[in-house]
């Protein structure tokens, strides 16, 4: 199942963190648990590893995860053998598909899976179910990145050059992004920059423990990024600071982004965002008087009903100040999840193909058919993003998803709109789970299947620098635990998957011999693995993508010759402001944004699992601004609901004075009654289909006591 390790090798075993998508190296010593031991000759993180990875070894006990299969019987999980659980799964998922037809079976992904996994899930998919109903959890994290990036540059990868590039820039525009909470291994980066001489400017509703190191820190309201990137532009215009020549060489499109950043003009931009106008010149000026730099863009920005175009505008002050396709300059993303680049690569993705190809391309379709041993045409055509496919769980008609396979998520906790997602899955005829825990999503399963995690199983992932490494195995999974590999190659044995092909279609259980077809069905695609082998990675500390052959030195600098678009021109976005998709009202005059904290990654299921953690973020909180809390009568600590138009959340006001006066921040992907995603906007951006997290309109309840009532968002401003 896994690649064969000697217990010398055990010993030490070099291997990569399994949280953030910065992918720290580490070594996990022998022993159960295994120690963590430093890995400082790896480049991205020098030894560093913050809470998280260092407690990361706390899961690898049998005490805290799954180790038997389980089937609900009269409404209770109980424990079952594996051909059992997988029989029930074949039979559920055969009948579903003979009933209502194919894509009436659904597949969720994660982010945090392996390439290996991620491709043999979406062939799983495509071949063994036939189906288009598949999407994953990235699709709420970096999609509108994605998507704007494909636009500009033609490709997509979250950082087009190397984290160690960022100290040798000028001036760094970061939007929406508190690595000090979610990578804090990364910092050392900016503050290095700083120490350089460069300038670090933060854009954040909040004043977060990153933006508190800022030279200057822009404090927008939550849903106006996109009014305060064409500000800026506007600024560079007026001040003479675009690079007129770049524009000419190496764009297109700057005549109509021009005309909509200047109908942006700052005391306009002030009024949207209540960024003060000598604020909005200040970083512009910044920006664009130094000889290199570049704008990072995180979640904020990006989850939004508009964020394909907020990024694009963000996008648009690198091209226009000729920052882009230059060393040292550029914009880049801030990838969230472990594996959030290769998981939207090699086909969980509703629309793609292995080697980030087109579903809809038809000489993509051949290649890949051809690797699967299949016909172009028995391939399914793309299908719904994720929060729409999970809207269409158990609805009766045409489109109705009946039988959902879940690997690696747990959308119960982190989808938005959440409560009604958790309703949704309550309707399957079938649910299945497969998963290292008992999550929230796995409790409405109808069959849970216990898999190996990080530690114990080998497998490529693809940091956000586009640097594929190699997580190693260092220990040995419980008895009873099964690879997700091994899981999707006895599923397809039983539903004849080599029977639908009509030829032979192989679902190989080791991971090296999975990689080696990714290779094979990634080579000629924009994300072209088919020069990485496992040696090669463990020869040269990951190689960064695309690399074409095993003479190819990798690329870790993108666009540096030209943009990937068919002219070589990146493009730029024509976009204008608008609001978000749920503004405040007399009814709900607060805004609501929402974000991660130190000591808890994604949905929480597993590092609410290790002591060390859930010791310092013990549960969810309401941050408010005194005056909000002065006017409502709200004390530190006290209970506070939190209202929106789609739930109540319950969790202990934390007042600050470093939120705006008339937006309230929850931490979100927590379960229980402090749970924001029952909060949150599902309202979707029509190119991308992220979900609107980051802004909705709320109002405060003092439990016992009369609903909180301001007069106005602009009162308390």
């Amino acid at each position: 199942m896994t690649d064969t390790v000697t217990t010398t090798a055990l010993a030490g075993t070099a291997t990569h963190c399994p949280y953030c998508s910065l992918q720290c190296g580490m070594r996990l010593s022998a022993g159960v648990p295994p120690e963590v031991w430093e890995r400082a000759d790896f480049p991205v993180n020098r030894g560093a590893l913050c809470g998280k990875g260092q407690s990361a070894a706390g899961l690898l006990t049998p005490a805290a995860r799954l180790t038997t299969p389980l089937v609900r019987e009269r409404g209770e999980l109980r424990a079952t053998s594996w051909p059992v659980a997988l029989d029930r799964v074949a039979t559920g998922l055969a009948a579903v598909r003979a009933e209502h037809g194919a894509d009436a079976v659904g597949v969720f992904g994660g982010g945090g899976l392996t390439n290996e996994k991620v491709y043999q899930l979406g062939k799983f998919a495509r071949v063994a179910l036939g189906t288009a109903s598949i999407d994953y959890n990235g699709r709420f994290c970096m999609s509108s990145a994605a998507a704007a990036s494909r636009l500009a540059f033609g490709l997509d990868r979250g950082l087009p050059f190397p984290l160690a590039d960022i100290p040798h820039t000028g001036c760094l525009i970061l939007v929406g992004g508190n690595p000090a909470e979610t990578m804090p291994p990364a910092l050392r980066y900016f503050r290095e920059l700083q120490e350089n001489g460069g300038t670090l400017i933060v854009v954040d509703p909040r004043r977060t423990r990153t933006a508190e190191q800022a030279d200057l820190h822009l404090q927008p309201l939550p849903g106006t990024d996109l009014a305060l990137a064409l500000g800026l532009l506007h600024v560079l215009v007026a001040d003479g600071l675009v690079d007129a020549d770049f524009i000419a060489a190496r764009t297109k499109g700057y005549g109509d982004a021009r005309a909509a950043a200047m109908a942006h003009w700052p005391e306009r931009v002030e009024r949207i965002t209540g960024v003060t106008v000598a604020q909005l010149r200040q970083a512009a000026r910044h920006f664009g008087r130094a000889p290199r730099g570049m704008v990072l863009t995180a979640r904020g920005p990006e989850q939004q009903s508009k964020g394909t175009d907020t990024v694009g505008a963000w996008i648009n002050l690198c091209l226009a100040a000729g920052k882009a396709g230059r060393p040292y300059s550029g914009y880049g993303c801030l990838t969230g999840q472990g594996n959030g680049q290769g998981g939207r690569e090699h086909g969980q993705k509703a629309d793609q193909l292995p080697g980030y190809r087109s579903i809809e391309d038809p000489a993509a379709r051949a290649h890949v058919a051809a690797v699967w041993g299949v016909a172009p045409d028995a391939l399914p055509r793309a299908g719904r993003s994720a929060y729409e496919l999970l809207d269409s769980l158990g609805r009766s008609g045409p489109g109705g998803v009946h039988a959902l396979l879940v690997m690696g998520s747990n959308p119960v906790v982190s989808a938005p709109h959440a409560a009604h997602v958790a309703e949704r899955l309550r309707t399957l005829g079938l649910l299945v789970v497969s998963d290292v825990v008992l999550s929230e999503t796995a409790q409405l399963a109808d069959v849970v299947l216990p898999s190996t995690q990080w530690a114990e199983e080998t497998g490529t992932l693809t940091n956000l620098e586009g640097r594929v490494i190699l997580r190693q195995q260092a220990t040995t999974p419980p008895p009873g635990v099964r690879s997700d590999l091994w899981i999707l190659r006895e599923l397809a044995e039983r539903l004849g998957a080599a029977t639908r092909a009509g030829r032979p279609a192989r679902f190989d259980d080791d991971p090296r011999t999975v990689f080696a077809e990714l290779r094979r069905a990634s080579a000629g695609g924009q994300a072209d693995y088919a020069g990485i082998s496992y040696d090669r990675i463990r020869a040269e500390d990951g190689v960064f993508w695309p690399c074409p052959d095993a003479e190819h030195p990798g690329t870790p600098r993108l666009f540096l010759d030209a943009f990937a678009t068919p002219d070589g021109r990146a493009r730029f976005a024509a976009v204008t402001h608008r609001p978000a998709a749920e503004e405040p009202d007399a009814e709900y005059p607060l805004y609501l944004t929402t974000g991660r904290v130190l000591a808890q990654y994604q949905s929480g299921a597993q590092t609410r699992r290790v002591a060390e953690l859930t010791e310092a973020a013990p549960g969810p909180f309401v941050a408010l601004h005194p005056r909000l809390a002065a006017r409502l009568g709200v004390v530190e600590g006290a209970p506070l609901s939190v209202v929106s138009r789609r739930g109540r959340a319950l969790a202990p006001a934390r007042i600050t004075d470093a939120i705006r006066a008339d937006t309230v921040f929850m931490p979100f992907h927590w379960p229980g009654p402090g749970r924001a995603n029952t909060l949150t906007n599902p309202a979707l951006d029509p190119t991308s289909k992220m979900p609107e997290f980051k802004v909705c309109a709320v109002r405060l309840e003092v439990p016992g006591g009369a609903p909180g009532r301001v007069s106005g968002a602009g009162d308390l401003g």
